[in-house]
């Protein structure tokens, strides 16, 4: 696929979903951007999904989901440059107001999917990592009495074993509750002489008997105390005087969770998932063919609709509690079937861009799992792979059922690579047989009867010709324009490094090289001549793409976006022309201070492609028109 310019895209994408004023919570997953809008309707989906790089739209689980592919992350980092207040997983910050209310099963997917999806690729990482161990002890390839076990065991295991300290932390951010706090009432539920206490004998709290159970790796337990601990944190910031409140806080949370946690919530909640998970055993064991073809017939659609969140505190809730997750089994089959199905669109297809699309999209899913960039982006706009890939899939998945499929380690992507994790599987042969007769089906059946090259076009694509300018004239306009050489001070004041300025977004550099400047006046003005790409509504960023394509990103102030444009008159709009020095905004200084937000102006090069050097000079003072960064091509 052509490569796409994350950093002009973001600005036209947010403009396209109604604005920052309409973005109550920003998040991404493994392939989409996952936004929680005040009101949907103002987003214009169809001129969403005819944007390069989008593959389609899904609105689910109260989410306005854009499905991107594999470079999400790329998207996500652009998008927190011009929504920093939203930038957290999961969370809008506790400001800008609520979305529309969202129906019980709405909220569950989105609470499930906002405390799993920021760990969910070192879940599957260590959990591959765990399986591909265990092959190796199970052909001897390793002594498992060796410390090189040990110390690879330890790696692999960890994170599992330590989920409750995980999910404490992403808990926390739903939940806005203290994340450290969290982290101390999750260590409580698998500290070492807690977890010795599951010993079968008779304990006590205060007289009150206790009901030890274990802990380690579970999820339900700590995501319940971490929502009472966010009430009980606002009742002790009411009850305690804030010379008190810092410290007093903490302890008072502490003292109250763990022992209400361990009494009363790990009990009742550990019964309640070891119920689920063992109901789900119950069908598979008794009636497998049932649970493989709806598992493996409808995973997709699951992830189609992101309501597959639902089920990944099961499935790591059954290998707590059985030691293996059987509804596993089947979606190796429903992965595999439908990459099988976009393969064979590649193969079959005259088209050179469908081509292009399917191949790494159906690669995506033979090997890492993936399959939104083959099922949006190929087999779901012709509909026939589609289906056939479901129809594989729930084939496969029967027999894999039958064959009792199972994984032991949590958070696997099923696809080639994970296969190790299957190889406690009892009938193990059968099980790979069942994999492979649901790719058959759904490449034979879309190689045979699922193309045709005149039904639907690849996202992007139209009758005349790419959407979008002429590509090849705007690489040439990029390259006959003068080389930009330096950046200049968009208003006096005093310099900062960037590692200085109080984001943790810009001060990582994960949106480029740059400068801030504690600007001693509220008119600010272009660094560099340019077009103007990027306007916030609320005037408190901007972006220009200079001629020669060096994309620069104006942010005036930290967290400004919540003051919805008070204080901020913008003098340009999008489209505009500008020559380093034109004014972009007016910012009454004074008031954005009152309001408590930091002034600092951040000026950084967000796209260095066929850049040497961005370099910035930061000398203490800095006056408008003179250089700040210098720029090596």
């Amino acid at each position: 696929m052509a490569k796409v310019d994350y950093a002009a895209m973001a600005p036209d994408l947010l403009k396209r979903i109604g604005g920052e004023a309409n973005v109550s919570a920003l998040s991404h997953c493994a392939t989409r951007m996952r936004f929680v809008l005040r009101d949907a309707s103002k987003a214009d989906t169809a001129a969403i999904k005819d944007m390069t790089g989008v593959v389609t739209v899904v609105q689910a689980g109260g989410q306005y989901q854009v499905v991107v592919g594999n470079d999400v992350p790329l998207l996500f980092g652009q998008m927190q440059a011009l929504l920093p207040g939203l930038g957290s997983e999961g969370s809008d910050g506790g400001k800008g107001g609520s979305a529309r209310p969202l129906n019980p099963l709405d909220a569950f997917i989105g609470l499930v999917s906002a405390i799993f999806s920021p760990v969910v690729w070192t879940l599957a990482a260590t959990g591959l990592f765990k399986a591909f161990l265990a092959m190796f002890a199970t052909f001897n390839w390793i002594d498992q009495a060796s410390d090189t076990y040990t110390v690879l065991n330890a790696a692999s295991d960890a994170f599992m074993y330590f989920l409750p300290l995980v999910l404490a932390v992403t808990a926390a951010r739903h939940f806005k509750a203290n994340q450290f706090t969290a982290m101390a009432i999750g260590g409580a539920l698998v500290y070492p002489s807690i977890v010795a206490m599951n010993d079968g004998g008779s304990h006590a709290f205060l007289g009150i008997p206790l009901v030890i159970m274990s802990y380690t790796s579970s999820v339900l337990p700590i995501i319940v105390a971490v929502w009472v601990q966010s009430h009980v944190e606002r009742a002790c910031d009411r009850l305690f005087p804030g010379a008190l409140r810092n410290f007093m806080t903490p302890w008072a949370s502490v003292l109250v969770m763990v022992p209400l946690t361990l009494l009363t919530i790990g009990p009742l909640t550990t019964t309640i998932a070891d119920g689920i998970a063992s109901g789900v055993q119950w069908l598979f064991i008794h009636v497998p063919l049932l649970g493989g073809i709806v598992i493996g017939g409808f995973w997709q659609v699951f992830v189609m609709f992101g309501l597959h969140w639902g089920l990944v505190p099961i499935m790591t809730q059954e290998i707590t509690t059985n030691g293996y997750s059987l509804i596993y089994g089947p979606i190796e089959a429903a992965v595999l079937a439908q990459a099988a199905a976009g393969l064979a669109v590649m193969l079959r297809t005259r088209d050179a861009k469908v081509r292009e699309l399917a191949g790494p999209a159906s690669l995506s899913g033979f090997l890492a799992g993936v399959t939104e960039p083959i099922i949006y982006g190929i087999n779901l706009p012709r509909k026939l792979p589609f289906y056939f890939g479901i129809l594989g899939g729930a084939v496969g998945g029967a027999i894999g059922a039958i064959a009792g499929g199972r994984v032991s380690q949590a958070g696997v992507f099923p696809s080639l690579i994970a296969i190790p994790a299957y190889l406690e599987t009892p009938r193990l042969l059968l099980w790979a047989i069942g994999v492979i007769v649901g790719v058959a089906i759904a490449f034979t059946l879309t190689f045979m009867f699922g193309v045709k090259d005149d039904v639907a076009a690849g996202p992007g694509e139209r009758a005349g010709g790419p959407a979008g300018p002429d590509a090849t004239t705007g690489a040439s306009a990029v390259a006959d324009a003068e080389p930009t050489r330096a950046l200049v001070a968009p208003v006096d004041g005093s310099a900062v490094p960037l590692e200085r300025v109080k984001d943790p977004v810009f001060s990582s550099g994960a949106l480029g090289n740059g400068v801030g400047i504690v600007p001693a006046s509220g008119r600010l003005c272009a660094p560099a001549a340019g077009t103007v790409v990027t306007a916030m509504e609320t005037g408190h960023a901007f972006g220009i793409r200079t001629d020669d394509g060096v994309e620069i990103l104006i942010h005036v102030g930290i967290d400004t976006v919540n003051l919805k444009g008070a204080g901020f008159t913008p003098r340009v709009a999008v489209g505009d022309r500008v020559i380093a020095g034109d004014p972009l905004v007016d910012v009454d200084l004074e008031a954005v201070r009152a309001a408590g937000y930091d002034t600092t102006t951040i000026v950084v090069v967000t796209s260095t492609a066929g850049l040497s050097a961005v370099v910035p000079i930061v000398d203490g003072d800095a006056r408008a028109g003179e250089t700040i960064i210098e720029i090596d091509h």
